[in-house]
């Protein structure tokens, strides 16, 4: 049975606390109290820094059994070593920190940069260094990335090109793999804001055809100020 999963690109907001954490609730319970309201949430603290097993096992021994984790790697891969072969050694890190979620573990996401132009290339080599026992999304910044010749790839490695409305780049909304993964950004794609009505029953109306496919669907809300973020997924799932 395929799932729709709905959440939250992180958790730690001091903005949320009040309009979405109850008042008074310890720092150290925010995620199992997060947890009880979502099944899913985007590791995106892990992009700048690497956690050490022990904060990773406390993610997981905090969330229920059926709660996924989806992890955005490093800036060391994306951002300084722009998916060269240099990468190999942060990919093995990664895969050792992933490893502490055990079943929790959802897709990978590597966002790139929006100086990062398409590189066919690239791309082909870096899949190389990939293991096959995880699912991927790519999030691009730059708009040269969507072309027939990069979707194409995409699909061939059943890769998820990532379905995103930053301001940078919007994606197109094309299923490149048999799940699908959806970043909101916010309505100008800049991190602030409620989305409108109309747009999230334009989405739920495309996560119930994904789903109807049998695809799995990870979606994300990014627009974090002022806790629009939790806010919007909550009235997402409702409409689910």
């Amino acid at each position: 049975m395929a799932r729709v999963l709905i959440g939250t690109s992180g958790w730690h907001y001091d903005s949320w606390r009040g309009p979405f954490f109850p008042g008074g609730l310890p720092l150290k319970e925010q995620l199992r109290y997060y947890a009880s309201q979502f099944e899913t949430t985007e590791l995106n603290g892990v992009f700048y820094r690497t956690p050490t097993p022990t904060a990773v096992k406390g993610w997981r021994d905090q969330t229920g059994e059926n709660f996924v984790f989806t992890w955005k790697a490093s800036k060391f891969i994306t951002h300084w070593k722009r998916l060269s072969a240099a990468s190999k050694n942060s990919l093995e890190l990664l895969e050792d920190r992933m490893s502490f979620l055990r079943g929790k573990a959802g897709p990978i996401l590597f966002q790139l940069p929006p100086q990062f132009e398409a590189n066919a290339d690239r791309l082909a080599s870096f899949f190389k260094l990939l293991a096959k026992t995880r699912r991927y999304s790519f999030e691009f910044r730059h708009p040269s990335w969507y072309q027939p010749r990069i979707l194409r790839m995409l699909a061939d490695e059943n890769i998820s090109l990532c379905l995103s409305d930053h301001h940078d780049a919007p994606a197109p909304w094309k299923r490149t793999a048999d799940f699908v993964y959806v970043r909101g950004h916010g309505p100008n794609g800049r991190y602030h804001g409620h989305y409108g009505l109309p747009t999230l029953m334009q989405w739920a109306q495309r996560i119930r055809s994904w789903k109807r496919q049998g695809c799995d669907v990870y979606i994300y809300f990014d627009n974090d100020q002022k806790s629009a973020a939790p806010a919007d997924a909550l009235k997402l799932k409702a409409m689910l």
